[in-house]
């Protein structure tokens, strides 16, 4: 999923707490009173007006706007269904989810970060993609595995349909790594050992997001598998101050504490400022999910900048310790008391049909969940091509669990304030990393 901020994503976690409780309203933004839910005739569902929440996947939400318009016109064009759009930034979208599940004022269809699915799974909110639902739009086995396994609880029908998929990579200077006469690293060792040699005139080896919970919760997520560790037990207990959590939480935030090779102001970071300092030279590697399209946009081409795995902790490490990425990406979702179902369901088949997978993916720079979008020219450049293949080899979703969007919340932030004290100066430790993830994990609601 793509990023927001720790401070709304606190209050976003007290109120999936309440959400959960609670007997949910029926939620639909679409108008047209004479619509009928029960109808499967496409026909019929001509005249109705649906609301869809999208999620910001471009460089600012007129720029999602100016993307999703047109398609939506062609979507209007073939169905004479019509769509009212709003793109919701992420620092507000999980908040107003959940506000609808509560209020019954939501939409009738939404993105949602693949990471929350579970979570809103489990408020019994969302339509859930049985048989028959992905029969609708063409068959489950569309889409990548991995895609699926991000889309809610094991054992259960998925909560959501994958619409984009992203991984993380190392995303490094190419002119600066030469002139130093370096290669990407693939270990954790040969990166801090490569971000000390950049560090030097103003310019950092790295660049952190440090602020950002949702960032600190995907990186320490992956160190943490890594060392054969988890955040939750079998039974969905959370376990966060592991020693394995904590030496991988110390490992990130060492960057700027004990390595140095991440300026201080990055704890700070909390609106995809790295990837400004990644494509303005004043980092020399960043490590960031699909990050084309954002670079491009900060003036940096293509052939400045090389995409590799993120390290492992030894080369050439498998299973958990060559885990290397979170399983990224966005999902689409329908409420499941929409007063408009099909035609919602309508527009998931829309948006997930492999013409619209070429486009919408193609331009946000993502990949297509849709296994028979994935071979066209547009996605394979070499980017994209580590990107699928980190997808397919070395990615493991986060933990769909009820209580994921607490997890995030909690622990990111606990990230962030270690971070905050790594800036100030304040030594880093393994107590104080412990004390942190303790602190965070008595503010888990029981499982």
């Amino acid at each position: 999923m793509r990023t927001s901020s720790t401070s709304s994503r606190l209050l976003a976690a007290t109120a999936l707490v309440a959400a959960l409780g609670l007997t949910l309203s029926a939620c639909g933004g679409g108008s047209d009173k004479s619509s009928d839910k029960s109808s499967s005739d496409p026909g019929s569902l001509k005249g109705q007006t649906i609301t869809y929440w999208a999620s910001n996947q471009g460089t600012s939400l007129d720029n999602d706007k100016q993307v999703l318009t047109p398609e939506l016109n062609k979507f209007t064009q073939q169905t004479g269904i019509k769509v009212k759009l709003e793109v919701v930034g992420w620092a507000d979208l999980l908040n107003r989810i959940l506000a609808a599940t509560t209020s019954g004022q939501g939409p009738d269809v939404l993105n949602i970060g693949n990471t929350w699915s579970a979570s809103l799974q489990a408020t019994g909110a969302l339509l859930p993609w049985d048989a028959a639902n992905f029969a609708k739009i063409g068959g489950k086995d569309r889409f990548a595995p991995a895609a699926i396994a991000s889309a809610g609880a094991a054992g259960q029908d998925p909560a959501a349909v994958p619409i984009y998929s992203m991984a993380y990579g190392l995303y490094y200077n190419k002119k600066m790594f030469a002139d130093a006469g370096l290669t990407p690293p693939k270990t954790w060792d040969q990166l801090v050992s490569d971000g000390k040699a950049l560090t030097k005139d103003g310019h950092y080896g790295l660049a952190v997001e440090g602020g950002n919970g949702s960032e600190n919760i995907h990186h320490a997520f992956v160190l943490a598998k890594q060392r054969g560790s988890s955040w939750f037990d079998a039974s969905g207990k959370a376990t966060f101050d592991t020693p394995q959590n904590v030496a991988a939480v110390k490992q990130y935030v060492d960057f700027i504490a004990s390595d140095k090779i991440a300026a201080k102001g990055d704890a700070e970071y909390a609106q995809n400022q790295t990837i400004t300092d990644f494509a303005t030279g004043k980092a020399a590697m960043m490590m960031w999910q699909s990050a084309a399209t954002s670079i491009k946009a900060h003036g940096m081409t293509p052939d400045q900048y090389g995409v590799v795995p993120v390290p492992t902790q030894t080369e050439g490490a498998t299973g958990d310790a060559g885990v290397t990425s979170m399983v990224a990406g966005i999902n689409v979702a329908v409420f499941k008391n929409s007063k408009h179902q099909d035609a919602a369901v309508q527009l998931v088949k829309f948006l997930t049909s492999t013409p619209e997978q070429k486009i919408l993916n193609g331009t946000y720079g993502s990949l297509p969940p849709v296994k028979e979008a994935q071979s066209d020219p547009a996605f394979q450049t070499p980017d994209l091509k580590v990107l699928a293949g980190v997808l397919g080899s070395s990615a493991a979703p986060l933990p769909q669990v009820p209580n994921e969007s607490q997890f995030e919340t909690l622990v990111g932030t606990a990230v962030k304030n270690l971070f905050a004290d790594a800036a100030a100066g304040k030594a880093v430790t393994d107590s104080s990393v412990k004390t942190e993830l303790t602190k965070a994990q008595q503010q888990m609601p029981a499982s």
